[in-house]
């Protein structure tokens, strides 16, 4: 169980980031950005870690590289404590960021994965979303 006080400073980092992107404001989006590692990073390997944390920070890396990576490190943590949820929305995630860069085989396995953890979850969306992802890059 992910601690409250962290979970609510990363759900407000998050909102500001967002914020930020959409005003175009670089300079707050880095320093967000910095904050949210600091305590990804702070938070590495103790009680407190938790695969949000990870996923957010995948969530806001403009480098898709970067971002794939900090996926993986997410969906490692999301194995770790079995939680499907964020088994089935980390791999997805990352799945869409590797169809972008032309990684479809990396894609299907990823949402293979995500159809499987899925099948736990309640997010009828998601289900949906990796479905449909799924289906397309298996009919090309």
């Amino acid at each position: 169980m992910m601690n409250t006080k962290i979970y609510k400073a990363v759900y407000i980092l998050a909102e500001e980031l967002l914020e930020a992107n959409n005003r175009g404001n670089q300079e707050a989006f880095d320093a967000l950005y910095a904050e949210l590692q600091a305590i990804c990073t702070d938070n590495e390997n103790t009680d407190n870690d938790h695969p949000v944390q990870w996923e957010t920070l995948a969530d806001f890396t403009e480098e898709l590289d970067e971002a794939i990576v900090g996926y993986e490190k997410a969906l490692e943590k999301a194995i770790a404590i079995n939680s499907k949820d964020f088994m089935s929305s980390i791999a997805f995630s990352m799945a869409v960021l590797q169809v972008e860069l032309g990684q479809n085989d990396a894609a299907i396995s990823n949402l293979q994965n995500a159809k499987i953890s899925s099948n736990k979850i309640e997010d009828k969306e998601l289900k949906n979303e990796i479905h449909e992802l799924l289906a397309q890059l298996l009919e090309d």
